[in-house]
C-alpha cells in the first residue's frame, strides 16, 4: 500500500521547473536524495540535498557513468512494502525506501542532431542509470510515484501541499508514461546505432516505427477524421516535415499529401521546373529555361484539373513567376524553396492561398515504404532505383532523335510519380497529357492522348509498366506519337515491337518497372 511521500530521489537532465518543485518537497519535510549535476543545481538554489554518494558510501565513478547503480538505491525503489521478506531484508541492510522517483534522461536525440559526426559524444549521452531507475520505479508503482515529465510536477506538488492522496490510478498512469518514455529512448538509440543497417536493402525481422508528433491538423482526408503530423526522430530541418507556412489558411492533411507528391517530383529536375498535382497525381509538369515559363507550360497541360491543385517549384519564386501564379485560377498551395519579398507580397493578396517554403532533403531518409494493414503492415524498400539512358535499350528499327530522348527521359521521370496504371505524354520537356489510376492500361493511354489532343503529334508516350498488347501502340500512332518508353518484359513484346516498326515509332525499353499504388 502506498504511504505518504517521505523520501524522494531526483536525477534529471532537463531541469525545467525543478527548483520550484523541489522547494515544495523541501518545505513539506521530504528528504531529497540526488545525483551530481542535479544535486549541485538544487544546492545552488539553497535546497538541502543528500548526495547519492552519501547514501551508497561510494563515489560517483567512471566520469559519472556509475552513480545510482547500487543496492541501497535500487533496493529502496524495488522493495515491496507488502512483502514481509522484502521488509526484513531492507531492515537488515538498512535500506530506507523511496516513495517518489523523479528522473529524466540525457538528451540523446538533441546530441545526435548537434554532434552528428562525433560518435564518442553521442555514446556518452546514452543514459544507463536513468532508465534503470525509471523502470524499477515503474515496476513497483504500487509503492512508488515515478515522474519523468516536468509538466507533471504541479500535479504532485498540489497533492503534497494539500495532503490529498495520490491514487493507485495516478501511479498506474505515471508508470505507463514512464515505460513509454524509456521505450522511446531505447528505440532512439537503436535507430542511431543501426542507421547503416536501416539503409541496406534487407528488411529487418522486427521494425519499430519511432515517430514524434509535431502538430495537429484540422482534420484528415474528410472532416470526420482526426489527423496529426509526425516526424522521424533524427529528421533534419528539410523536406515537408519542416515546412514553413508563409501565408494562407491552415494547411490540411490532403494539402500535405499532395505537396509531398509535387515536391518529390519537382526536386528530381535539374533545370527550373514546375509541377501541378491534384489528388497525388501530377496533372502538369515542365522544365524550362526560366521558372515562370516552366510554370506556365506545366499549367497548360491540364488547366481544368489544376483548379484547386498544388504547385511546387524547384527555384525561389521571382516576381515574373509570382505574377503568373497570381493570374492563375484557384491554387490551394504554392510550395517553393523561397519567395522574394515582392513575390510574397503579391501572392499574399489572395488570403486563403497557402504559401509554403520547403528545403530539399539530403538524400532519401526513408528507406522503407510502410503501408499499414489491419493488425499488421506491408513493408517494402523505397523505389530509389536510378534511371539512366546508358542502361536503356532501343528495341525498334527507328531510334529516337536527341530531342525525343530529352522528352523520353523527362516523360519517364514524370511517369514514376503517377499512380498506376500510369501513362504520360510529353513534348518539349513538358507533360501534355496524363492518364492515371485506371484498371486498364489502354484506358490510361486513351485518357492521356485525349488530354494531349493535337499536342500529341510529334510527342512521346511513357508507360510505367509493359504493354501486353499492341493496342496501345496503335492508339499512340493514330495520335501522332513518335517515340515510346516502357519497361518491356511482356510475352507480347514481339507483337508490340512489330507494331512500332509498322508505324515507324521508336521504342525504348528501360528494363525496370515503376508501379505506384
Amino acid at each position: 500500500m502506498f504511504s505518504t511521500i517521505k523520501r524522494a530521489l531526483i536525477s534529471v537532465s532537463d531541469k525545467s521547473g525543478l527548483a520550484e518543485f523541489a522547494d515544495h518537497l523541501f518545505r513539506a519535510g521530504i528528504e531529497i536524495v540526488s545525483t551530481g549535476g542535479t544535486s549541485d543545481y538544487l544546492t545552488g538554489r539553497s535546497i538541502p540535498v543528500t548526495p547519492v554518494s552519501s547514501v551508497t558510501g561510494f563515489p560517483e565513478i567512471l566520469d559519472g557513468r556509475v552513480k545510482t547503480l547500487h543496492p541501497l538505491i535500487h533496493g529502496a525503489i524495488l522493495g515491496d512494502r507488502e512483502n514481509p521478506d522484502h521488509l526484513d531484508q531492507m531492515n537488515q541492510h538498512r535500506i530506507c525506501p523511496f516513495q517518489l522517483v523523479v528522473v529524466n534522461l540525457y538528451p540523446f536525440r538533441e546530441t545526435v542532431l548537434n554532434h552528428p559526426d562525433e560518435p564518442s559524444i553521442i555514446i556518452e549521452n546514452i543514459d544507463i542509470g536513468g532508465p534503470c531507475l525509471i523502470r524499477a520505479a515503474a515496476k513497483n508503482h504500487k509503492n512508488i510515484v515515478i515522474i519523468t515529465d516536468p509538466s507533471d510536477y504541479p500535479f504532485i506538488a498540489e497533492h503534497i501541499v494539500s495532503g490529498s492522496p495520490i491514487t493507485d490510478a495516478d501511479r498506474h498512469r505515471f508508470a505507463c508514461k514512464a515505460f513509454r518514455y524509456t521505450s522511446h529512448y531505447d528505440h532512439l538509440i537503436g535507430t542511431w546505432l543501426n542507421s547503416a543497417e536501416q539503409f541496406s536493402p534487407d528488411l529487418p525481422d522486427q521494425l519499430h516505427l519511432i515517430l514524434e508528433k509535431t502538430g495537429t491538423l484540422r482534420y484528415g482526408e474528410n472532416p470526420h477524421q482526426q489527423a496529426a503530423i509526425y516526424r522521424t526522430p533524427f529528421s533534419d530541418e528539410r523536406g515537408l516535415i519542416a515546412f514553413q507556412q508563409l501565408g494562407g489558411k491552415e494547411i490540411s492533411f490532403n494539402n500535405l499529401l499532395d505537396t509531398q507528391s509535387a515536391w518529390n517530383l519537382v526536386t528530381s529536375f535539374n533545370r527550373p521546373g514546375a509541377v501541378v498535382v491534384k489528388h497525388q497525381n501530377p496533372c502538369g509538369a515542365s522544365v524550362s529555361n526560366t521558372l515562370a515559363d516552366a510554370f506556365q507550360r506545366a499549367l497548360s497541360c491540364d488547366p481544368v484539373s489544376a483548379f484547386g491543385g498544388i504547385v511546387a517549384l524547384n527555384r525561389p519564386v521571382d516576381p515574373d513567376t509570382a505574377r503568373r501564379l497570381n493570374d492563375a485560377h484557384f491554387l490551394e498551395v504554392i510550395a517553393a524553396p523561397d519567395f522574394d519579398m515582392d513575390s510574397l507580397t503579391l501572392l499574399k493578396k489572395k488570403k486563403n492561398r497557402r504559401l509554403v517554403r520547403l528545403t530539399e532533403s539530403i538524400g532519401d531518409d526513408q528507406p522503407l515504404d510502410v503501408r499499414l494493414l489491419h493488425n499488421g503492415a506491408l513493408i517494402q524498400t523505397t523505389d530509389r532505383s536510378p534511371d539512366n539512358r546508358e542502361s536503356f535499350k532501343t528495341v525498334t528499327k527507328v531510334h529516337p532523335t536527341e530531342s525525343e530522348w530529352a522528352d523520353l527521359l523527362f516523360g519517364w521521370t514524370v511517369c514514376r510519380a503517377v499512380k498506376s496504371n500510369a501513362i504520360v505524354c510529353a513534348r518539349d520537356t513538358r507533360a501534355i497529357g496524363v492518364g492515371a489510376g485506371q484498371m486498364s492500361r489502354v484506358d490510361s493511354v486513351a485518357i492521356a492522348l485525349t488530354k494531349a489532343g493535337d499536342s500529341a503529334r510529334g510527342g512521346i508516350l511513357a508507360s510505367d509498366a509493359f504493354f501486353p498488347f499492341s493496342d496501345s501502340v496503335d492508339l499512340a500512332a493514330r495520335a501522332g506519337i513518335k517515340a515510346l518508353i516502357q519497361p518491356g518484359g511482356s510475352k507480347g513484346d514481339p507483337e508490340v515491337i512489330a507494331a512500332c516498326d509498322t508505324h515507324g515509332i521508336a521504342m525504348v525499353f528501360t528494363g525496370i518497372r515503376h508501379f505506384k499504388h
